[in-house]
């Protein structure tokens, strides 16, 4: 399967859109950007809910869009997730399910999604004779999704679904959405304006500001780019993917591997050869010249000096790779006065200290 190549032009009102950019044809691609940006203008085009001057959209190696067509949306084969659930009141959960299949019925689908396999992916057999009056907002939002994938999309566009939920909603939401990629093999575009949900969810990013994409790409490399804002942001932080090796009882931490190098995480995160996503403030990573003696830092990784930045006249920015034989990147925010006083440069070898992480999946 193919995934999406996009390129949109036109006007919306007094807001131009001129964006153009590729997304995999599986796992989720965030569509980041502050608020005004356009987000919601691109999924209404990728939809065609709305047609701008110069548009072309392949989805799924079909066109959709060129200058001499325009599929109409009910043609699209779209599963789309609101910021509201817009469930049907009148139906049981069963029955806003049951809608979704009777949907998929005015398109070929290329890959059946099953009505047992949805109820269990998103967790909500125990929900099926319940009114969305009776449930929660996460569930309500989770039986909108669960429609949209019966609908048998190629491709499923969710914009900004957590917006709308309370902290307690979002947290019980996110792992279904998590659960999505593996499970799924279409294209997802998720729009969101929370950097942290991007990077628990997404594989690629489409960055935009002002109508425009200002980068697209695989989500590591983006966050660690120095070139582009979000590096530089006072949150700036690196998402590292991880493979469980084994867990220590005793202390109560488990062994990863990291590009070949080991990297200890409190907690029991799985099985063996289970993958988990780690988020790492630059704020959280020092850096040391020689390896030290004794340390209460658990993960302390070789690396190198790619590149810096000064991010204010006080701090610098260090982009790093780490030397385990992959292409992991690493950012460190340090005191300029630090970088100076152990005269850092480019091509440097060191040690760079995790002091702090935070999990972005369970």
């Amino acid at each position: 399967m193919s995934g999406i190549e996009a390129r949109f032009k036109g006007a919306f009102g007094g807001f131009n859109l001129d964006v153009a950019f590729s997304a995999p044809a599986t796992g989720i691609t965030g569509l980041f950007g502050p608020s005004g940006s356009g987000k919601t203008s691109v999924l209404r085009c990728l939809a065609g809910l709305s047609r701008v001057r110069e548009g072309h959209l392949r989805a799924d190696g079909a066109v959709w869009q060129d200058a001499d067509q325009f599929l109409p949306p009910h043609k699209r084969a779209i599963g789309y997730v609101f910021q509201e659930p817009r469930l049907f009141s009148h139906l049981s959960v069963l029955g806003n399910l049951h809608y979704g299949l009777r949907r998929a019925k005015t398109h070929a689908p290329t890959h059946r999604i099953e009505l047992e396999p949805v109820i269990d992916l998103m967790g909500i057999r125990n929900l099926l004779q319940r009114s969305p009056a009776a449930l929660s907002g996460g569930e309500r939002q989770r039986i909108a999704i669960g429609r949209a994938l019966l609908s048998q999309p190629r491709v499923l566009l969710m914009d900004e679904p957590l917006s709308a939920l309370d902290r307690q909603s979002r947290n019980e939401i996110l792992p279904y959405l998590e659960s999505l990629p593996a499970a799924l093999s279409i294209p997802i575009i998720y729009v969101s304006h929370d950097l942290t949900e991007i990077e628990r969810l997404a594989s690629h990013l489409v960055l935009m500001r002002e109508g425009r994409v200002l980068a697209a790409g695989p989500l590591a490399q983006l966050l660690t780019d120095l070139s582009l804002p979000l590096a530089r942001l006072p949150e700036a932080a690196t998402v590292l993917d991880l493979t469980v090796q084994s867990h220590d009882a005793r202390y109560d931490i488990s062994q990863c591997r990291l590009d070949g190098l080991p990297f200890f995480v409190p907690g029991r995160l799985g099985a063996p050869g289970a993958l988990r996503r780690v988020r790492v403030r630059a704020s959280d990573v020092s850096l040391i010249t020689h390896a030290p003696g004794g340390s209460s830092v658990l993960n302390i990784l070789p690396a190198r000096i790619l590149s810096s930045h000064p991010a204010s006249p006080s701090q610098m920015l260090v982009l790093l790779n780490l030397s385990g034989g992959g292409e992991t990147r690493l950012l460190s925010s340090i005191t300029r006065k630090s970088w100076d006083a152990l005269a850092l440069r480019p091509g440097m070898d060191l040690f760079a200290q995790i002091k702090g992480m935070a999990m972005t999946s369970g």
